[in-house]
């Protein structure tokens, strides 16, 4: 496994092993890797010659108030995990790297970036696709893979990529979850013990939703109105948003007809946590 801080010794790099005819698969992520970025890198490991993932903590994706100072930061642990996975490099750049003085291009995708997460974070996915993009240009990966837990996210990235004709397939695997239950998170470390049982309200409440759409339920406002009432029973939680959507246009649906994605932001204590559950009719 190779380690790589500099963008033009990666992308020489690269260069050389498409030549050969190798194809690469890529994860994106911000680092402190769990078993959710493992999945991941296996899958990718499987269907690709060589695997590379970026460790970046990205300042252009966080708010003014949010917690980019104090995001979980390890790369020796890091590092290892990858080494398990089967990855072959990790690319590890400075702000600097990627961001030089006088830094000025940004990448947007207009109408789905504005919604839901998007509301709440102004500016948060504009930053997401403009580092994606930047990595996709470095890596010039043939498959890129994300995971499910960041429904909004990957649907942005599948929707740029398609865009700007970019010639990379995005992979969305599905959601890893503890066996409680919870989505595995990079910032679930921050929950204290009673903070962390309540987060379990956020699968249960779904899984609710759900058995309400497939026992005949179609009205959202029910739908929701009930997660509501779950997820306010614990003191803990304050509700962001919890919405059902369409799963390409993330336009909310009133009445339930076809498949839809049920989506939530939820702050447990001082975390904000995200999850959601695929209903297919």
């Amino acid at each position: 496994m190779q380690t790589f801080r500099n963008i033009k010794k990666l992308q020489k790099f690269i260069i050389g092993l498409k030549k050969i005819g190798k194809t690469i698969g890529f994860i994106p992520t911000m680092g402190y890797l769990h078993e959710g970025h493992l999945s991941l890198m296996r899958q990718s490991k499987k269907e690709n010659n060589i695997s590379v993932i970026s460790i970046f903590v990205n300042p252009i994706q966080f708010g003014p108030k949010e917690d980019f100072k104090k995001y979980p930061r390890d790369f020796k642990r890091d590092e290892k995990l990858a080494k398990s996975a089967g990855v072959d490099i990790i690319f590890y750049p400075s702000i600097e790297q990627m961001y030089p003085a006088g830094y000025l291009s940004y990448v947007e995708v207009e109408k789905l970036s504005n919604l839901l997460c998007g509301a709440s974070r102004p500016g948060h996915f504009r930053g997401v696709t403009t580092v994606v993009a930047k990595l996709f240009n470095i890596v010039q990966p043939d498959i890129a893979y994300f995971g499910q837990k960041d429904a909004q996210q990957a649907r942005i990235i599948q929707k740029m990529t398609q865009d700007l004709n970019m010639p990379i397939k995005v992979k969305v695997m599905p959601i890893i979850r503890e066996s409680d239950g919870l989505a595995m998170s990079s910032r679930n470390m921050y929950l204290s013990s009673q903070e962390r049982k309540d987060a379990l309200i956020l699968n249960r409440a779904l899984k609710e939703a759900r058995r309400l759409i497939k026992t005949g339920v179609r009205d959202s406002r029910t739908i929701i109105s009930t997660i509501n009432y779950l997820i306010s029973a614990k003191h803990t939680a304050k509700i962001d948003y919890v919405k059902i959507v369409d799963p390409q246009t993330l336009t909310e649906v009133k009445k339930i007809e076809k498949s839809v994605l049920i989506i939530l932001a939820v702050w447990i204590g001082k975390t904000r946590l995200i999850d959601n559950l695929a209903v297919n009719l």
